[in-house]
């Protein structure tokens, strides 16, 4: 089963554009505090064309010159138009972090949502390559991981490899892993699990794990009841 949504196609091109207009707006005011920024830079001193054949004059003694009301100034709008800016970019990304939990409420809502996340804990007897995820005899994902994706699992990371939407009733998932197996040759093994979808989000868990006694990795399918 693929990932459709549910929400009606003018619902979600509504939605994207809101999110992009909304985005649009906040990183042209980021833009805005940058350049009055620049403006308000002071300007480098030109450097002399010829050298001058003068001799110095005599120094004078130190003093210590009062800074100007104006240069005060400068410096407090730098400071508070930097203020601005990081203030505008920490409302980007939390502004960005909302619409996209909103966007996967529309995609998906709980009442028919259905995750299957993945985490793994071997060492000796299985290396990850890919995985295969089929929902009802049809392929809702094949994923390929990186050797950066493998690491972070074995250091205890959980992965949500697919996230989709189902009606109530009985459903079948079955997963096959691909992969090194003992001898570091091509492994290949597969699980199943009959569950029941009701009302409400559902998750099951993909989980890879070393059997000792047979000296083979393990392969399960939990569902979060």
């Amino acid at each position: 089963m693929s990932q459709t949504s549910l929400a009606s196609p003018p619902a979600r091109r509504t939605l994207r554009r809101a999110r992009t207009g909304v985005l649009a707006g906040l990183l042209a005011a980021a833009a805005c505090a940058v350049g009055a920024l620049a403006a308000a830079a002071p300007p480098a001193a030109p450097a002399s064309a010829t050298p001058s054949t003068t001799p110095p004059a005599t120094p004078a003694p130190l003093a210590t010159a009062p800074a100007t009301p104006a240069a005060t100034e400068g410096v407090a709008d730098t400071r508070g138009l930097d203020q601005q800016i990081q203030g505008l970019k920490k409302d980007v990304v939390d502004l960005n972090k909302d619409l996209f939990v909103l966007e996967e409420e529309l995609l998906f809502p709980a009442n028919t949502q259905v995750a299957v996340f993945l985490s793994m804990d071997v060492g000796d007897f299985f290396s990850l390559d890919s995985v295969q995820l089929k929902i009802d005899q049809k392929e809702v994902i094949n994923y390929l991981y990186t050797p950066r994706e493998v690491d972070a699992l074995l250091k205890g990371g959980v992965q949500r490899l697919y996230v989709g939407n189902l009606k109530v009733g009985p459903h079948e998932l079955v997963a096959f892993f691909n992969g090194k197996g003992p001898s570091d040759r091509a492994y290949k093994r597969g699980a199943s699990l009959r569950f029941e979808k009701g009302v409400g989000a559902k998750y099951l868990e993909l989980k890879i794990d070393d059997q000792q006694k047979k000296l083979q990795p393990e392969f399960q399918i939990k569902d979060w009841e």
